[in-house]
């Protein structure tokens, strides 16, 4: 019979519990399935962890660190050079002239946790990732209105919302596919889809805003305008519940709905129905994604989107929208709205992440304060992020840099250094997008297959590159690994003596714990130990709650329960069980009320009617959507382009009005012009988009060479058409989905 391993995906955030077979040679992937153990996702799983092999399997693993010559070529050298190398590089540029980018994919943040001890070894002050080009303005908002992240309950909602959201391929929660259909079969269920496209989840919608790109603000505006005239607003909630409900009252009365609408796109009729679905549906929730939070007025959006279910009093009741436990916060939710500003271009830092769009002009530059250096961990910034030609150029700029990767990527070939990590199956790994009601899970993922011989996890080359700035103790280190060889209940008794009398193990406490407790645990769940410390504080923090999942023991025992659950459990484990009775508990604002009036957001909601509905141009006079999420997309982790069964070049997509206005035949080349940039792709002829609006997917333009020779390109690279100089005013996202754009056949012999 054949050996299963269980394991988890890494592609996305819900990770969902897979079984993987492995060939003979017990390294490569030969199939993979869906685990029906697995905690939340109970076998359910979508096409493209099927496909993870292509994944592991891949050509181009870097096997040993590799140091830029002066020609900009690369050598290979030993791990100790390397480390010294990398550790005097960093010291020379000084910790605040360096930026740390990365530190976890989006469904591995293991690494993460122990990047930060290198940051704070270095002395490193300014950092970011992928959250700050799209989840900032959204975390912004809920910290303004709640304090904490909020999410919906789609499994009870007796109405969903999804806007610039495609949940069939992006997901979003367990069981995605699922659900949306069991919504879609129930009477009693409905589903509202607002995107420009008719996608997907567009089709099981019972109601598909099919607004002009860019125009969601209008969209929700005058639904929340029309729901206030209707007397859809459950005022007396409101008024038991919130803060400032009568002033976002007074500016909703004042929307011009008719106007408002037509820029939309849609039709007075299309706009009362949803404010009347809204107005009865007694359990409302909303999700949103990059479709709105990568296109104008985007942090707007995210505010009154929430404003949807606020207005209904749908918030902490069952099948709407809740707070829920949190293992370990991936933002800093602050109510007061007073964010650190960014020291060369002065916008705001959300949650003490630089805006992505800036990075680039934060290095080209002779300020002071300018980047001077990077340390880039599991994140393709050249690739992934706005403008890749200034990225190339900022790149260049730096007096020194390091990626941390598996593969030679796209920015890796523009570093100092580049140091090979293990794979997301040949380590331990986790996310902390925990985000489910009323029970929230995690799986820590084990290695399934041996690291590939000289790569190393995240964990122990930070714990070098820690060593090496000389803020490890030895002896220290020696007493602390005794006593967790001793036992756990001595290795926490001599871990908190020693954070008392040793100031580096609040610096470095990460890297302290894999040096000592992590070589306590089975064989590769050494990254793991970090958890250790996450499940002491949250089984302090909420003892009810971890018990309630079935966690057993009183104080410390009960923080060891949780975290041997979680170290040994391969199908995941609840960590947490609240009733709906205690969501309020979880809202941090000082009186546990929602905060409805964000005054900057009122103005702009105010000073909407003066703003574009569309930046198309005579010149430009397509939107183009750059980085579709599509059935064979994923992020750029998956770099070997044969997973992929369908669409192999990344075809541009357009409508059949499009296709006749410039003259074009579906599979006949088409050139995209930006003002970024250029790039020829294949048409396809789809009569899911509305005129004027085109789309390009996301994760092609990579590298690649199945053969292992020369990697060449396949597809076009998203963002080498974007520029950062269009991004949202407040976060500073980016408008990845709405970059106007000219359109021109091209003959099919032709060449870019």
């Amino acid at each position: 019979m054949a050996d299963w391993k269980k394991s988890v995906c890494m592609l996305w955030s819900v990770n969902c519990g897979g079984e993987i077979r492995l060939g003979d040679d017990g390294q490569t992937f030969e199939r993979v399935r869906g685990n029906k153990d697995h905690v939340s996702s109970k076998g359910y799983t979508c096409e493209k962890a099927l496909r993870l092999g292509h994944y592991q399997n891949a050509n181009g693993r870097l096997t040993s660190p590799m140091r830029r010559r002066d020609d900009g070529t690369y050598e290979a050298v030993d791990w100790d050079t390397a480390i010294a190398e990398v550790s005097a590089g960093l010291k020379a540029v000084g910790g605040d002239g360096i930026l740390y980018y990365g530190g976890g994919g989006q469904g591995n943040h293991l690494g993460g946790g122990y990047g930060a001890a290198t940051r704070r070894a270095y002395g490193i002050t300014r950092r970011s990732n992928a959250l700050a080009q799209e989840k900032t303005g959204e975390a912004w908002v809920d910290g303004r209105m709640f304090g904490t992240h909020t999410h919906g309950d789609f499994h009870h909602a007796e109405l969903s919302i999804f806007v610039g959201k495609n949940p069939w391929h992006s997901h979003g929660f367990p069981e995605t596919r699922r659900v949306l259909k069991e919504i879609a079969a129930d009477d009693s269920r409905t589903m509202i889809v607002i995107d420009p496209r008719r996608s997907e989840t567009a089709d099981l919608a019972d109601q598909h805003l099919q607004v002009v790109p860019g125009t969601d603000a209008f969209a929700i505006a005058a639904i929340l305008g029309r729901m206030v005239e209707l007397g859809h607003v459950d005022e007396r909630w409101l008024r038991e519940h919130t803060e400032g409900h009568d002033e976002v009252l007074a500016v909703l009365r004042d929307v011009p709905v008719a106007d408002f609408t037509e820029r939309a796109g849609l039709s007075p009729a299309e706009i009362d129905e949803a404010a009347n679905r809204i107005g009865a549906a007694k359990g409302v929730a909303v999700l949103e994604d990059l479709g709105i939070e990568m296109a104008p007025n985007s942090t707007l959006v995210s505010y009154l989107q929430k404003l949807l279910f606020v207005l209904r009093g749908s918030f902490n009741v069952e099948g709407g929208v809740t707070t829920h436990s949190a293992l370990a916060g991936l933002f800093n939710y602050s109510t007061t709205g007073r964010e650190p500003e960014a020291p060369v271009t002065g916008s705001a830092v959300i949650s003490g992440l630089l805006p992505c769009n800036e990075i680039p002009e934060t290095v080209l530059t002779d300020h002071p304060d300018r980047i001077r250096g990077m340390v880039i961990e599991s994140g393709n910034p050249v690739h992934s992020l706005a403008d890749s030609h200034a990225w190339r150029a900022a790149m260049a700029e730096l007096e020194f840099s390091v990626v941390i990767d598996c593969f030679m990527t796209e920015t890796a070939r523009e570093a100092s250094y580049v140091l090979p990590a293990s794979s997301q199956f040949e380590k331990a790994e986790t996310t902390f997008f925990n985000l489910s009601f009323p029970d929230n899970t995690i799986t820590v993922r084990a290695p399934i297959v041996e690291p590939l011989e000289g790569t190393l996890p995240e964990a122990e080359i930070h714990s070098r590159l820690v060593r090496a700035a000389g803020l490890l103790d030895d002896d220290l280190i020696a007493s602390l690994r005794a006593a967790a060889e001793e036992s756990r209940e001595a290795f926490g008794a001599a871990f908190i003596e020693a954070a008392g009398t040793h100031p580096e193990i609040g610096q470095v406490g990460a890297v302290v714990l894999y040096e000592t407790l992590g070589k306590t645990l089975p064989k590769g769940m050494e990254p793991a130990a970090a958890l250790w410390f996450m499940a002491h504080q949250f089984a302090m923090k909420d003892p009810a709650a971890v018990a309630a999942a079935g966690h057993q023991g009183e104080g410390l025992e009960l923080g060891e329960a949780l975290f041997d659950a979680m170290v040994n459990e391969r199908d995941g484990v609840v960590f947490s069980r609240h009733d709906i009775d205690q969501t309020w508990n979880m809202v941090e604002t000082p009186d546990r009320k929602v905060r409805m009036a964000i005054p900057e957001l009122l103005e702009d909601l105010a000073g909407l009617a003066d703003r574009p509905a569309t930046h198309a141009t005579d010149e430009f006079p397509f939107i183009l959507a750059a980085g579709e999420r599509r059935s064979f997309t994923a992020n750029t982790i998956m770099r070997d382009p044969a997973w992929r069964k369908r669409d192999q070049q990344g075809a541009l997509r357009l409508s059949p009005g499009d296709a006749d206005r410039i003259g074009v035949e579906d599979g006949q080349r088409v050139r995209i012009t930006t003002r970024a940039g250029t790039a020829v792709a294949v048409a396809e002829i789809n009569d899911t988009y509305r005129d004027g609006h085109v789309a390009l997917p996301n994760g092609f333009g990579l590298d690649y060479s199945p053969a292992g020779g020369d990697p060449e390109p396949t597809g076009v690279s998203p963002n080498e058409l974007t520029s950062a100089d269009w991004k949202d005013e407040i976060a500073g996202t980016p408008w990845h989905k709405h970059v106007p754009a000219r359109l021109e056949p091209v003959s099919p012999l032709a060449t870019a």
